[in-house]
């Protein structure tokens, strides 16, 4: 397939972001040869990098972060596409360094790699020197603002330079085969399709969970919290592809309407349920893997007495005909014992008379892994075979590893998906303004009442699963953490 000839801008291409995901998935597109023959990748940033200085720090960080070897044949061609601009976006004027090495008549896709405060000045100076015409597409990193005042005044002032169609919000979540197979798995599947309600479904847990700190984002993350970087776009739309009707079909306009019927379907939880229904957490010293880790409060330096959270635990209510009764527990946290995103989808017991005593362990569930190693693994139940006229039942499990059923080759990251959506101009994986909106009501609702509440953060020990409360979430509905 020939793809359009496009240009990629990146604005924050010193940032971690640049250099350990978009670089590289960049790479990889034109290993595959989806980039046009004519593609350029501009670096922005306020370094006084010459062309051959960018190309070496591009190098080193295609070495750290490809996980794999670099090509010879294809670092020679990628090496061509790139070039510096040193550009403050501060400064409207120094746009015309931008504009003098772009070419109008070419796709110009501009990621914006760096804080969500920045995003309306770049957009000045873009439109300034007319780079934000028809042909211009602009990508824009979550969250966007820390609120929904915040979010709307920045989301407003974009919309004045740029229209809704040539913009791109990102959540690489839903870049990941899993999430993507999502729609495909619940409705083509007639065996899950039935059942996929509050008839069949008992309750729905989704962890997000890290094994690292803040590595190096103190000041963003301290201004953010694992409540506003994780939950309020992550995981929301994670939990609203779940549970979304199914589309009239699969395009970004039937999707995201059934997405925002789930998200203003979210029941706001109530002041005096705040303490049933939400923990956060911080992490203090503890082992990860056997190694001592310091506390978030060391890691901060500059404020030692910071009440920020790195855990957050939430039951999660829709009300709607489909989902009334069945709870969702999301948690996610920094400085768990591992790396792991799942989805744990637990069933109804058979309402089959003969096993009316079955116990809630031996519900039929099935996991759906995100990370590291994707994959579905089904638990089911299975009479020991022997001689014994009793009947012995006993879990048992089939699973399903994409790693095993496909090619590795053939699996891409996140962000080669993504970023292949922007060459094309399909929106349907990126998150529309509706979306951004209905989220940030629902968590704004809970931070004001912690805020109200001066909630404090329990502290948790680095290599454990969270706070004591969080776990009370789930054990007062007689349910426990899988």
């Amino acid at each position: 397939m020939n793809y359009e000839n496009c240009d990629f801008v990146i604005f924050g291409a010193k940032g971690d972001l640049s250099q350990r995901k978009l670089i590289p998935a960049l790479y990889k597109l034109d290993k595959k040869k989806i980039l046009h023959k004519e593609t350029k990748i501009i670096g922005v940033g306020r370094a006084e990098w010459s062309q051959e200085k960018f190309s070496k720090i591009i190098k080193q960080s295609l070495k750290k972060f490809l996980k794999e070897n670099i090509k010879k044949t294809i670092w020679k061609i990628f090496k061509k596409r790139l070039s510096f601009c040193n550009l403050d976006v501060n400064d409207t004027k120094n746009f015309l360094k931008l504009k003098k090495k772009l070419n109008n008549n070419k796709i110009i896709i501009n990621y914006f790699a760096i804080p969500s405060d920045s995003y309306t000045k770049i957009c000045r100076g873009l439109f300034k020197f007319s780079l934000n015409l028809k042909n211009s597409r602009i990508v824009l990193e979550k969250p966007i603002g820390n609120s929904l005042k915040t979010s709307r005044k920045i989301n407003k002032k974009i919309g004045k330079y740029f229209k809704e169609s040539q913009i791109f919000r990102i959540d690489h979540y839903l870049g990941k085969d899993t999430i993507i197979n999502l729609l495909y798995f619940r409705f083509a599947n007639s065996i899950f399709y039935k059942y996929w309600n509050n008839k069949g479904i008992d309750h729905v847990q989704i962890t997000i969970a890290e094994n690292i700190g803040i590595e190096g984002r103190s000041k963003y993350f301290d201004n953010t919290g694992q409540m506003k970087d994780m939950v309020q776009n992550h995981m929301l739309q994670i939990l609203s592809i779940i549970t979304m009707n199914e589309p009239k079909k699969i395009d970004s306009n039937s999707i995201r309407q059934e997405k925002i019927k789930i998200l203003k379907s979210l029941k706001y939880i109530k002041e005096n349920e705040i303490n049933k229904k939400t923990s956060i957490g911080q992490y203090s010293n503890g082992k990860i893997n056997n190694i001592k880790v310091k506390s978030y409060k060391k890691e901060i330096v500059d404020k030692p007495n910071s009440n920020t959270e790195t855990f957050v635990a939430i039951r999660a209510d829709i009300n709607n005909k489909t989902w009334n009764g069945v709870p969702f527990y999301l948690r996610t946290g920094k400085r768990l014992p591992k790396k792991c995103s799942k989805i744990v989808i637990v069933f109804k017991n058979t309402t089959a008379k003969i096993f009316k005593n079955l116990s809630k362990s031996m519900n039929n569930k099935l996991i759906i892994y995100l990370e590291p190693n994707e994959g579905i693994c089904l638990k089911f139940i299975n009479k020991v075979p022997d001689l014994n006229k009793k009947c012995i039942l006993k879990k048992l499990k089939m699973n399903f590893t994409y790693s095993e059923n496909f090619e590795k080759k053939t699996i891409p990251d996140p962000y080669e998906k993504l970023l292949l959506e922007c060459i094309i101009g399909d929106q349907s994986l990126f998150v529309h303004i509706d979306e951004v909106e209905q989220s940030w009501k629902w968590i704004d609702n809970i931070t004001k009442i912690w805020k109200k509440n001066s909630k404090i953060s329990e502290l948790y020990e680095s290599g454990t699963w969270g706070p004591s409360k969080s776990k009370k979430i789930i054990e007062r509905d007689g349910r426990k953490w899988i």
